[in-house]
C-alpha cells in the first residue's frame, strides 16, 4: 500500500470488512436488501450477545458507496431528488441558484439509549424565533441520519415513544418538529436497524410489525468456524490496515454489485400469480394488515436485483418470506412450533413445493450469500 493510500485509510476509523464476516447469512442478506431498497422498512436483528450484530452493521455502512450531497447542508440533502432535500435547498433550486455538491460516505448514526426526544428530533429556539422572526432549528440525529443508516442497539430497552418517533419517520421519510405554534420539517429517510437480545424482553407486536424484516441470529456452534472467526478477529486487531487491504477486491466487487442492484431495481417485475400467492401465505398465517404483503414483494424484487435478474423467481420469494413475516405472526404462549418454521410450512403449502430442511449453517436463507464470481 502506498503512503498516500495508507494515510487516506487511516484518516477515518478502520472498520472490519463486511465481506470478511463469517456466517450470519440471514442478517447480512436482510441488511443488503434494505440498502438496495430502503423502502423495505428496516431490519430488527434479534440474537445472542457477542454474535457480531454491531460489527456487521458498521461494516455495512463502511462498504456503501459515496453519495452526492449538498455541501454544508445539515440534512445531507440530495441535489436531484426533491423528496430527499430540505425546503431551503428546494427554494434555492426554484430560484435557479447554483448548488454546491460534494461526495460523502453514507452516514451511520448510533442512537444512544439515553437520548431525549429533542436530541433525536431536533429543537426549535423559540426565543430566537419570536425575537428575530426566523425559524431557528437545531437539527437532531434524524437529520444526520437522512440517506444513511440509523442504528439502535438494544432497541427493546428504548422508550416506546421514541421507538414510535423513529418508526414514523422511517415510514414517512420526514421528521416534523412542532413547538409553540412553530412547525419545521425535514427529510429523514434512512435504513432503520435495531438489534436486541431476546433475554432482555421483546418489543410490542405493534412496533415489531413496523420493522420491514426480522433476522434471528445464533451463536455459531461449529468448532472449526468458531476458530476461523477468532483467528480473523485476532488478525484484524493486530494489523487492521493490512487486513482491510486483503479484502479490498471483494469489498469493491460487492459495492459495485449494490450500485448495479439499485439501478436495476425499478426494472424488476413479479408476476401476478406469485403476488396472489404471497398474499395467500399472509392470509393463511392470519397476518394483520398488509405490511407483510408489501414488504415480501419489495424484498423479493430487491433479491432478484441483487442477483442481476429482472424477474422474481419462486426461490427469491422463499428466501425472503420468513424474514418478512416471522415477526408479524400472533404469538400463542402454548405453541411449541418456531415462527420461522410456520412461515416455511405455509409457503410450501400455498406454493405447492416440498418443505426442505433448513440448513443450520445458513440460518434458513436457503443459500450461501456471497459476491457473484
Amino acid at each position: 500500500m502506498s503512503p498516500t493510500a495508507k494515510a487516506k485509510v487511516s484518516a477515518r476509523r478502520v472498520v472490519f470488512p463486511f465481506t470478511a464476516i463469517v456466517g450470519q447469512e440471514e442478517m447480512k442478506l436482510a441488511l443488503l436488501l434494505n440498502v438496495i431498497d430502503p423502502k423495505i422498512g428496516g431490519v430488527m436483528i434479534m440474537g445472542d450477545r457477542g454474535t457480531g450484530k454491531s460489527t456487521t452493521i458498521r461494516a455495512l455502512a463502511d462498504l456503501l458507496p459515496e453519495i452526492p450531497i449538498v455541501a454544508n447542508d445539515p440534512f445531507n440533502s440530495d441535489p436531484s431528488d426533491p423528496d430527499l432535500m430540505s425546503d431551503e435547498v428546494r427554494q434555492q433550486l426554484e430560484l435557479e441558484a447554483e448548488i454546491p455538491v460534494v461526495l460523502r460516505k453514507v452516514q451511520m448514526v448510533d442512537l444512544p439509549l439515553g437520548a431525549t426526544e429533542d436530541r433525536v428530533c431536533g429543537t426549535i429556539d423559540i426565543e430566537k424565533a419570536l425575537s428575530e422572526g426566523v425559524k431557528a432549528f437545531e437539527p437532531g440525529l434524524l437529520a444526520k441520519a437522512n440517506r444513511g443508516i440509523l442504528y439502535v442497539d438494544e432497541v427493546n430497552l428504548l422508550d416506546d415513544h421514541l421507538v414510535d418517533v423513529l418508526l414514523d419517520s422511517a415510514a414517512s421519510g420526514w421528521n416534523t418538529v412542532e413547538r409553540e405554534g412553530i412547525s419545521i420539517r425535514h427529510p429523514a429517510r434512512f435504513v432503520l436497524v435495531g438489534s436486541g437480545n431476546p433475554e432482555e424482553g421483546e418489543l410490542r407486536p405493534q412496533l415489531l410489525d413496523r420493522f420491514g424484516m426480522h433476522a434471528e441470529i445464533h451463536t455459531v456452534k461449529e468448532p472449526a468456524l468458531r476458530v476461523q472467526i477468532v483467528e480473523q478477529r485476532s488478525e484484524f486487531d493486530q494489523e487492521p490496515l493490512a487486513f482491510v487491504e486483503k479484502y479490498k477486491p471483494q469489498q469493491e466487487e460487492l459495492q459495485q454489485q449494490i450500485i448495479n442492484s439499485q439501478q436495476l431495481l425499478p426494472s424488476v417485475t413479479i408476476d401476478y400469480e406469485n403476488r396472489v400467492k404471497i398474499s395467500e401465505v399472509c392470509s393463511d398465517l392470519d397476518v394483520d394488515g398488509l405490511r407483510g404483503d408489501i414488504v415480501s414483494n419489495r424484498a423479493a424484487k430487491a433479491l432478484a436485483a441483487f442477483e442481476s435478474r429482472t424477474e422474481v423467481t419462486l426461490d427469491d420469494i422463499r428466501r425472503v418470506m420468513t424474514l418478512c413475516l416471522r415477526h408479524r405472526l400472533r404469538k400463542d404462549p402454548l405453541e411449541s412450533m418456531d415462527s420461522g418454521y410456520k412461515v416455511e410450512k405455509a409457503f410450501s403449502r400455498v406454493f405447492g413445493v416440498e418443505l426442505t430442511s433448513i440448513d443450520a449453517t445458513n440460518n434458513g436463507t436457503g443459500q450461501k450469500l456471497g459476491v457473484r464470481s
